[in-house]
């Protein structure tokens, strides 16, 4: 049985062939990173800073904050079993 390590000698040479490569082709210059967002990205950012219940949204979360803080807020059961039950027992198809 021969063992050769000619595959881990070439793979570590292969990282400056391929800067080589892409320094060559830019002519010396550096390509500066950009980012593009697709239409459906851009669509749902508009979407998020058009909300017209921004403020009454804001109000709910920091009552929620102060009761959860205070200890006061209390989770309506029947409406987290509704919740949790799909998960639990799920419906077949059958």
């Amino acid at each position: 049985m021969k063992i050769n390590d000619t595959q881990r000698i070439g793979s570590y040479r292969v990282y400056p062939q391929s800067s080589d490569v892409r320094t060559n082709g830019t002519a010396g210059k550096r390509q500066k990173d950009q980012v593009s967002f697709s239409a459906e990205a851009m669509e749902l950012l508009g979407a998020q800073k058009n909300r017209t219940d921004d403020a009454a949204r804001t109000q709910k979360i920091e009552k929620l904050k102060q009761e959860v803080s205070s200890g006061t807020y209390r989770v309506e059961t029947g409406k987290l079993a509704d919740k949790i039950a799909p998960f639990i027992y799920p419906v077949s198809g059958e």
